[in-house]
């Protein structure tokens, strides 16, 4: 019925072998990564190399969601950059 009785072994064998697949498919995305840290994101970390400081993405981003005018948002910017 089965042949050389390995019918029902192969079976059994079958989410073994979909789960080396995966493991190894997983290990070989993360590994692709050139050894960059994750969690820095792709942008550098804003500071006086990128001109930006935390406080202006705050306003940036305060801006973006409507919660400051035109007026606001530039006058806010004005005095981050004068105060720095």
């Amino acid at each position: 019925m089965y042949g050389n009785g390995w019918g029902m072994g192969w079976m059994f064998m079958w989410p073994i072998i979909i789960l080396v697949v995966v493991l190894v498919v997983v290990l070989l995305v993360r590994g692709s990564d050139g050894g960059t840290n994750r969690s820095s994101g792709s942008a550098p970390p804003p500071g006086p190399a990128t001109g930006r400081t935390r406080a202006q993405e705050i306003l940036d981003e305060r801006y973006a969601r409507g919660e400051l005018t035109d007026e606001e948002y530039q006058d806010r910017l004005r005095r981050l950059r004068d105060a720095g």
